[in-house]
């Protein structure tokens, strides 16, 4: 208990350690801060960090032995250590593989209409790639340039992912997912010049049902002679080359700064809950960075760690202003937008689904509309490592988990709602998991005092240590008679469980 009353006296949140910017993010961010007359908060504490860690890397909720094991951790170096070990984590594939899949639209039903062996194949591409850390230039080009069988060749199902597949439709999500632009909203002249270099790309079926070959025909009826770069510069389509391998090439280009400004600009907002240019999907010349050297800085390191995304990821995680405690210090409009504190946010439905069955012990049933003839759905599988969009539940559905039609970061939805609230407070899905759940039944088994009880069920579902307000609150539900313990602490799982603590990242 001891370790339990120290953290208690500088409170649960934040850490009594001072700032100390030493990264160069810190730098450019804390100097931008300084200009505006904004406080930064303070550093969060070590219980807040480990939980907003595993969420924002792995989309997975520390174990209560995994908690409590990083907060009575003396090392100064755990911090960095722990994103290490997070990002060698096999889930670090799987919750990434589900943040490019709504990007690059897997799902097998309508309206993008893949076949789930389509489907599969273009997820479990996208998984390998993030789990040997494939440079992103190559991620892409191998995207671009695909051709093949869409059931034998997972990237090819780029060509088939999209609602519309004419060239000025994939023109359209090119620039949409490897630029950060709304292609449909530049002059028609623009986006008709880039999507001369798609029109040579043709799609045949085969005699295999559902089965399509992408290809590249430059004697297809919709070929063009010349295509210009979104830059301006217009060029001459040979037929002895894929007109696709030069715009891979113009865009990949180190001295093309929007490639790198996409990505750098998405991860920021992945981890950080906003962009550096918000929204991270629109980018234009009127819509300016709000921290222009930061973004400045990340596209320098991306380009010179030869576009390696978890060296990014290690930066911003790394840095103080990442690990900012969610309390403001200034009242100031602009300090959210600059990144003067951590944003609160609901956790995303595939998280919170996964979240709720780690705690509890239980499982989660998934079911689809499509035919699956090469996909087994155990109950055991978590939501993040879903293979296809088309699988799905109604806890994920009301939850905001986005439908993956558009490729728009903004299709997930995670405001909550009131029929949200009303799911997690008097649903029988969610009183079965905490009245079934072997987790908790073994809690009691094993700790006769309450107070310990209340500890346990603190480090499972909130990932801290109480504090001693709270062990007495809670522990004070409990029967004095030596009545069954049982009922008093589902109640305090249940009220933990609805806590905006345990249901948002912050």
């Amino acid at each position: 208990m001891g370790a339990v009353a120290a953290r208690a006296q500088t409170g649960p949140y934040e850490s009594p350690a001072k700032l100390a910017p030493e990264s160069e993010i810190d730098r450019l961010v804390f100097n931008r801060l300084k200009q505006l007359d904004i406080q930064p908060a303070n550093l969060c504490s070590d219980a807040v960090f480990v939980r907003r860690a595993y969420l924002d890397v792995i989309g997975t909720q520390p174990s209560a032995p995994e908690a409590s094991s990083f907060i009575l951790n003396r090392d100064p170096d755990k911090r960095a250590k722990l994103i290490d070990r997070l990002l060698a984590r096999d889930e670090f594939a799987d919750y990434w593989a589900m943040k490019w899949s709504d990007l690059l639209r897997v799902k097998a039903e309508f309206p993008i209409d893949l076949w789930p062996n389509a489907a599969q194949a273009y997820y479990h591409w996208i998984r390998s790639a993030i789990a040997e850390n494939r440079p992103y230039n190559q991620f892409v080009r191998d995207l671009l340039t695909a051709s093949g069988s869409n059931f034998e060749v997972g990237q090819a199902n780029f060509y088939r992912a999209m609602q519309n597949r004419d060239p000025k439709g994939i023109a359209q999500a090119v620039a949409l997912t490897f630029m950060g632009e709304r292609a449909d909203k530049w002059p028609k002249e623009k986006l008709a010049g880039m999507a001369a270099f798609f029109s040579q790309v043709n799609i045949k079926t085969t005699a295999e049902w559902k089965e399509e070959i992408v290809f590249w025909n430059p004697a297809s009826t919709n070929a063009q002679t010349t295509a210009t770069f979104p830059d301006g510069t217009t060029v001459k389509l040979s037929s002895d080359r894929d007109p696709r391998e030069m715009f891979a090439g113009w865009l990949l280009d180190p001295k093309n700064p929007g490639f790198a400004r996409n990505i750098v600009n998405r991860v920021w907002f992945w981890l950080l809950g906003r962009g550096i240019i918000q929204e991270p999907d629109d980018i234009r010349p009127d819509n300016p960075p709000v921290n222009p050297e930061l973004l400045a800085y990340l596209e320098k390191e991306f380009v010179a760690s030869h576009y390696d995304l978890q060296h990014i990821y290690r930066l911003i995680l790394n840095s103080q202003t990442y690990q900012l405690s969610s309390i403001p210090r200034s009242t100031k409009p602009e300090a959210a937008a600059n990144f003067a504190f951590y944003p609160v946010r609901q956790l995303d439905a595939e998280v919170l689904s996964d979240a709720l069955c780690e705690i509890t012990g239980t499982t989660e049933k998934y079911s689809s509309s499509i035919p699956e003839p090469f996909t087994f759905i155990p109950e055991k599988e978590r939501s993040i490592a879903l293979p296809d969009g088309s699988i799905t539940s109604s806890f994920l559905e009301m939850f905001g988990r986005p439908p993956r039609d558009t490729g728009l970061e903004s299709e997930r939805n995670n405001l909550p709602t009131a029929g949200q609230r009303l799911h997690l407070l008097n649903s029988s899905h969610i009183q079965r998991k905490i009245e079934q759940s072997e987790k908790f039944k073994y809690l009691l088994k094993t700790r006769d005092n309450p107070r310990d009880v209340v500890t346990g069920f603190y480090l499972a579902i909130l990932s801290r240590f109480p504090t001693e307000n709270e062990l007495q609150v809670a522990a004070g539900h409990f029967p004095t008679d030596g009545a069954d313990n049982r009922a008093a602490a589902l109640d305090v799982a249940w009220a933990l469980i609805n806590s905006e603590e345990f249901l948002y990242r912050h």
